[in-house]
């Protein structure tokens, strides 16, 4: 048999950092999983959510909630799930006319004492859910026109944020991002434009809304930050896609409660492909103010002053795309937060192998790469497992085998890359099938200050982009948490893409 992920390079010799992976049955990483692992197996359905947790139950173990769903355009009575962090039982169910492939929200919205999630995906569906009981409190309805040939068409909901009570009901509100219509030709330029949305977090109405600045469409999940002064809030948006060229912005609230974001200031521009993966906002100029990263499609990677939104540098990955966001942590040995970022080599549709570098915050100086699995839009996380105060990458990489007459076998693992010792180690166990976008969880499920990581990935070994089972597991270690996580979650443990520093 031949293992693929041996890529070979022009002198013959295969990729070193896989060779690392090979002989790691015996390194402390892996002889630290513990007692009290689960798997749960949900056969019918496939995942590009990724995983919120909670304690749903009030036992006392933070529970998981997770988008599911079958093929687009199919309706599904398990497209949110929440499985039992204490056992991996499946707590709750519900159903939606398509695909949920957001990430969720959580916040008390019916005042009961557990968090709720608010979860969005295709075909206009976005959710509020009562996380004891799994009941659904509200379900998005796009507004009706009296003359249906004025009807505005809604497309696929991205992560929405909470924000402060808009309304006057005493509930907080939700913002987030509508667009993206699938039945548009890849290179056909007339789309429906993208739109802002502000909603009712008690009941799901409409608030505001207001089209992208350009008109252009939008797949790209929004940072929201608050202002220091008064109830507005800062916001980094995006238009264009894959084969759309579009625009970097960022605006504020109170456009969009007026429907106009005419007025939003343009950070980038990008002639032939957009952006999708959310913003980060961190503070790496030191002067207490967070500053604005973010991944184009087109493998750029661009840092903004959060004062006066001058570019601060930009890192170019020649031949690569990206439609992830990026990991933060303290990777060098200085106080100035650092990025990492996994993109896809070659050209929309056709992106196979990975690549990866790990950027220093305060120069824009690469100072780490490899290229390690095939291609997925999973971000990696972060945590200083080794305690030696410089932080580690743990991310999910995707390989396949191919045995006789070319036979292909597709399989994922955990890895984490420590840039001290330039070390690539294989975590826990190798998984069949792909993991596609379900960026792992991280941190301490159960409170006894040990590791905890919910890591999900599809089953089916012959095909990768399939929506026949997936496998959730909860992977319980020995490793002490020395401190606390802060990017260990897609957008960040707080899940809203701000560095929240210890």
């Amino acid at each position: 048999m031949v293992f693929s992920f041996f890529r070979t390079i022009n002198t013959g010799w295969f990729h070193l950092s896989f060779l690392l992976i090979l002989g790691l049955s015996a390194s402390p990483i892996s002889s630290a999983i513990s007692q009290g692992n689960w798997t749960a197996e949900l056969g019918t359905v496939g995942t590009f959510s990724s995983p919120r947790v909670a304690d749903l139950n009030q036992d006392t173990v933070l529970d998981i909630i997770l988008g599911a769903g079958r093929e687009e355009f199919h309706a599904c009575d398990s497209a949110v799930i929440a499985l039992d962090g204490k056992t991996g039982a499946l707590l709750w169910k519900v159903k939606a006319k398509d695909q949920i492939f957001g990430s969720a929200a959580l916040a008390d919205i019916n005042a009961d004492g557990v968090l709720d999630p608010v979860i969005g995906g295709r075909s206009a569906e976005l959710i509020a859910i009562d996380g004891a009981k799994g009941k659904v409190i509200w379900r998005f309805d796009p507004p009706k026109h009296a003359d249906e040939s004025q009807q505005e068409h809604w497309f696929n909901f991205y992560n929405p944020q909470f924000i402060n009570d808009q309304n006057g009901d005493g509930v907080g509100d939700i913002l987030t991002s509508n667009g993206g219509d699938v039945m548009a030709e890849p290179y056909d330029p007339n789309r429906p434009p993208g739109y802002l949305v502000v909603i009712s977090g008690k009941d799901g109405q409409l608030i505001g809304r207001a089209p992208m600045p350009d008109g252009k469409e939008t797949y790209m999940s929004i940072t929201v930050s608050p202002r220091k002064k008064g109830r507005d809030y800062d916001i980094v948006f995006g238009t264009g896609g894959e084969t759309i060229g579009g625009n970097l912005y960022v605006g504020r609230l109170s456009a969009i409660l007026k429907g106009d974001l005419s007025a939003a200031k343009l950070l980038d521009t990008s002639k032939d492909k957009g952006y999708i993966g959310p913003a980060g906002r961190v503070d790496i100029t030191g002067d207490g103010i967070d500053d604005i990263v973010v991944n184009a499609v087109n493998g750029r990677l661009i840092a903004f002053n959060g004062k006066n939104h001058e570019k601060l540098w930009e890192v170019i990955r020649p031949n690569s795309e990206s439609y992830s966001s990026m990991a933060i942590g303290y990777f060098t040995p200085d106080s100035t937060p650092d990025f990492f970022v996994s993109y896809a080599q070659g050209v929309w549709p056709k992106l196979d192998w990975s690549a990866q570098i790990m950027v220093n915050g305060k120069t824009g100086q690469i100072e780490f790469s490899d290229s390690l699995g095939f291609y997925q839009n999973t971000t990696p996380v972060v945590l200083d497992w080794n305690n030696d105060g410089q932080d580690e990458i743990l991310m999910s990489v995707n390989f396949q085998e191919i045995k006789n007459v070319f036979q292909k076998f597709f399989y994922n693992m955990l890895v984490i890359i420590d840039f001290k010792t330039k070390e690539v180690l294989q975590l826990g166990n190798t998984f069949e099938g792909n993991n596609l976008s379900s960026t792992p969880w991280i941190g301490d499920l159960d409170y006894d200050n040990k590791l905890d990581i919910i890591y999900c990935h599809g089953t089916n070994n012959r095909h990768t982009y399939t929506f026949d089972g997936i496998k959730v597991h909860r992977i319980k270690t020995t490793l002490p948490l020395y401190k606390k996580i802060v990017w260990g979650a897609y957008q960040g443990s707080y899940y809203d893409g701000i560095f929240h520093k210890e």
